[in-house]
């Protein structure tokens, strides 16, 4: 009787045992995994993304997430962990994905792919850090493309550092530096402030903003005396302050205001960073100059791509947007069409007249504006080694399609804008024309 009740005691403990064993391995599945049969499914199950011209990102395979295009725009589309989206679009839009829903974008391969391989190509070759692009469609405010280096597969995107998952065309803040003067004289033209011609003293150094002032000085060798198109042409810091000068510090923040800077970009669900303005009560005569020429600012290159689409929109800012039928598109008007245009005619001049070589191409007319800004160290100071290498413009000039911003951080050699920034600039415009099989515009003239 003893040996019975042991032997049922022992096969108690042992059904208990195996039980408990379950139980655990049961909360273990649900804590860190889930059965592959259920994994698969979910994945089966989750919605393609899509582009514009009908290339597939994202799309579920034999129970993987894969992305086809490999490469092609794999910060923006992020990445899956076992059941749902991690980064990017897969993490943004993860319900409406994992319902079965297809999400189709705005961007076309063919420039996304264009603007992610000029910035391989010269980002390394300037020593840079990394770099960013932003093309849009100048009427629709649509994102063609959003391009990083360095590049990321989210195919295998456990071999890369996080920093390489960022997509930092909507995230990573700069200050823009001297593309901003182009939107600061359509403003101050706008205002009946300025007009191409006037003519202002330009020395190389100039000192701004009384007892608590500083000395501000431009890096280009120039003419002592300079119209409103030549301070754009040389990019002069002292120029702009003349600019400036009578421009009512709440009204010129409010045009940079209504660029877009300092304000929400109107993406829905993508996270994108906000660039800042310094509050109204710290705007002195010192501020007003040194933002009329971007430092004491900041902008994504999405945002400096969306203001600089306002000159070529005729005035009229239009928010970009990524995905298609999501949110609504915001538009406001900026400066007036006349002005618009008027300005656009200033910056083709600057490519014409001051970077045929670096930003131009034959038989087109391309308009824009470099920028070469110091970067802050983590003292707090203005770095007297490390820049940030900006290019903003638009084509075809008289009646703009496509708008561009490009920046680079951190090139080692040939850092300005105009060495850097503004050739890739010019590298995307030619493929994009190229595909348009666009006809020359007209020849170029010696004098030009």
């Amino acid at each position: 009787m003893e040996v019975k009740i042991r032997n049922r005691s022992v096969l108690m403990r042992v059904l208990a045992l195996c039980m408990f064993l379950t139980l655990v391995w049961a909360y273990a599945q649900l804590e860190w995994g889930v059965p592959q049969t259920v994994k698969s499914s979910v994945v089966q199950a989750r919605g393609q993304i899509v582009a514009s011209d009908g290339k597939v990102l994202a799309m579920s395979r034999d129970g993987k997430r894969v992305y086809p295009q490999g490469h092609i725009a794999g910060q923006l589309l992020g990445m899956m962990g076992a059941t749902e989206g991690l980064e990017g679009l897969e993490a943004a839009y993860n319900g409406s994905l994992a319902a079965g829903q297809t999400l189709k974008l705005t961007l076309d391969t063919e420039v996304q792919a264009s603007a992610e391989a000029a910035l391989a190509k010269a980002v390394p070759e300037h020593r840079g850090e990394f770099g960013s692009v932003v093309v849009l469609e100048t009427r629709t405010g649509r994102v063609l493309a959003a391009a990083t280096y360095p590049p990321f597969n989210p195919n295998v995107w456990r071999r890369f550092k996080e920093t390489d998952w960022l997509n930092r065309p909507f995230v990573t803040r700069f200050e823009p530096g001297s593309t901003i003067k182009a939107l600061v004289v359509a403003a101050a033209i706008n205002e009946g402030l300025t007009t191409p011609d006037t003519v202002y003293n330009t020395p190389m150094r100039r000192f701004v903003g009384g007892r608590w002032g500083s000395t501000i000085g431009d890096a280009v060798d120039h003419p002592g005396s300079l119209s409103t198109q030549g301070i754009l042409r040389y990019s002069s810091n002292v120029g702009m302050s003349h600019v400036v000068e009578r421009f009512p510090m709440e009204t010129m923040r409010s045009y940079l205001e209504a660029y877009g800077f300092g304000r929400d970009v109107s993406l829905p669900a993508l996270p994108a960073a906000t660039g800042s303005l310094q509050p109204l009560v710290r705007w002195d005569e010192l501020v007003r100059a040194t933002n009329s020429f971007g430092q004491g600012m900041s902008s994504t290159t999405l945002q400096l791509a969306a203001a600089f689409n306002t000159l070529a929109n005729d005035g009229q800012y239009v928010s970009p947007r990524l995905v298609e039928g999501a949110g609504g598109v915001e538009r406001r008007n900026v400066i007036r069409p006349e002005v618009a245009r008027t300005t656009r005619r200033m910056l083709q001049n600057v490519v014409t007249e001051g970077i045929f070589a670096k930003a131009g191409i034959e038989g087109y007319t391309l308009a824009g504006k470099t920028g070469t800004a110091q970067t802050v160290d983590a003292s707090g100071r203005y770095s007297k080694s490390i820049y940030d290498s900006t290019f903003a413009g638009f084509f075809p000039a008289e009646a703009p399609r496509v708008t561009i911003a490009v920046m680079v951080h951190g090139a080692k050699r040939e850092y300005h804008g105009s060495q850097l920034a503004a050739p890739i600039f010019k590298e995307i415009s030619a493929d994009i024309l190229s595909n348009w099989a666009a006809a020359p515009e007209r020849p170029r003239t010696s004098n030009e």
